[in-house]
């Protein structure tokens, strides 16, 4: 297959890397879908030198050329590669925020050694996969071993048309291009070093959001229902294939998915009052002039065709 050209300038913001680690240094004066959204924000917000972390396997690729026509410099460090390799590009490296894929939460941790010998000051690990806890939480420890300065940032979403347990559960929610805006606050606010932060732009339950497409639509929403037990019952299925199977990655994404879907609509744990008893920091609080889309503002350019559906353009790649 012919090799597609790199992206136009006015379409740098839209090119897919899967696995991209951003790199940022203090100014004086990707790309998953996330990834796009931080990079863009973190640039746009003229506050930083902005650099990014590619695999040298990669760096010819098409999408890491759209990267350069943006502007944006690339160091070369494979994160599976040698330590003293990783630690001699993060070297001058202020703040590194990571938008490792979400299936690969693990891999952080030798990143986490590589940051701390290089002397990064301020590690903002992926917080993707809401339902990946057990994952994020060792990485988040090895980080406290280590005494790595750190910010640990949640960006969640909601998206099924399937109502669980009565729809009632109150549910955070932060448009996918918003999600950079705030990343870019955050990582420069001293109040949030060593701290845990989630993005919110509105706190909507399924019933709401329901009641929002259909008034805006004047159309029937299609939908389904869910109990706990059937939740429950396709969990423990779930479990079983990827147990069969571990290596198949609709096993494990089932697994996340199902492990998602109860504990936020049967736990309500992506829900302000659990994260404030957990002690995470609200970003409507740190930066109430910071302007967020609501739901009806994202749906509304859904309608007009301003905005695609999510991953739409993104294909998987492997090296």
């Amino acid at each position: 297959m012919a090799e597609e050209p790199a992206p136009a300038a006015d379409e740098r913001w839209c090119t897919f890397l899967r696995c991209p680690l951003f790199i940022v240094t203090t100014s004086s004066s990707a790309t998953g879908e996330t990834g796009q959204s931080i990079l863009k924000g973190l640039v746009e917000s003229n506050a930083f030198n902005v650099e990014a972390l590619v695999r040298p396997a990669s760096s010819t690729k098409p999408e890491v050329e759209g990267l350069r026509s943006a502007g944006i410099a690339i160091r070369l460090a494979d994160t599976a590669g040698a330590h003293a390799d990783l630690v001699k590009a993060l070297k001058g490296v202020d703040i590194f925020v990571s938008a490792i894929g979400p299936n690969d939460q693990l891999e952080q941790l030798r990143l986490v050694d590589a940051v701390k010998e290089a002397g990064v000051k301020r590690f903002i690990p992926c917080g993707q996969r809401h339902e990946a806890k057990d994952q994020k939480e060792e990485v988040y420890n090895y980080i406290k071993k280590l005494r790595v300065p750190y910010t640990v940032r949640r960006c969640l979403m909601v998206a099924t048309n399937e109502v669980i347990a009565g729809g009632d559960a109150p549910n955070i929610l932060t448009d996918l291009r918003d999600i950079g805006v705030l990343v870019a606050k955050i990582i420069q606010d001293e109040r949030t070093l060593n701290k845990y932060v989630y993005t919110c732009g509105e706190v909507l339950s399924q019933k709401e959001i329901i009641e929002i497409v259909k008034d805006m639509t004047g159309e029937k929403v299609e939908q389904t229902t869910a109990t706990e037990e059937q939740i429950l019952r396709r969990l423990e299925d779930a479990r079983a294939a990827f147990k069969a199977d571990p290596g198949k990655p609709m096993n494990s994404s089932m697994v996340y998915m199902h492990e998602d879907l109860y504990s936020k609509y049967f736990r309500a744990d992506n829900s302000p009052a659990y994260a404030k008893y957990l002690g995470y920091l609200d970003t409507r609080d740190f930066y109430p002039d910071t302007k967020t889309r609501t739901y009806r503002d994202c749906f509304a350019d859904v309608l007009d065709g301003k905005v695609q559906k999510v991953y739409a353009k993104s294909t998987q790649k492997y090296d």
